[in-house]
């Protein structure tokens, strides 16, 4: 599994696509500008909503959620990879 460190995706943020798995009320307290929302629970129903020719970042609020949808995506023949520490080691904007 590819992982990307916090401060990476701080400083880059505009050029990833990013999907965040949390649920809906920890979204409410902040998200990566831009990021698309897929709850971690409704991933398998909605991945057709993610584009096989492009790469994402999987975030969550401390990387194990987005680990297991780094797993799963993987496996369904995605470019994914997770952001060790999730939104717990983030310190950039938020939305």
């Amino acid at each position: 599994m590819k992982t990307i460190q916090a401060n990476e995706v701080e400083t880059q943020y505009t050029d990833l696509n990013i999907v965040d798995v949390r649920e809906a009320e920890e979204v409410a307290e902040g998200k990566i500008p831009g990021a698309i929302h897929i709850p971690l629970g409704v991933l398998e129903y909605r991945m057709n909503e993610l584009d096989k020719n492009n790469s994402y970042v999987m975030v969550c609020r401390s990387g194990g959620r987005s680990s297991q949808a780094t797993r799963f995506l993987e496996n369904q023949g995605y470019d994914v990879t997770n952001m060790e520490g999730g939104m717990m080691s983030y310190d950039g904007k938020t939305e």
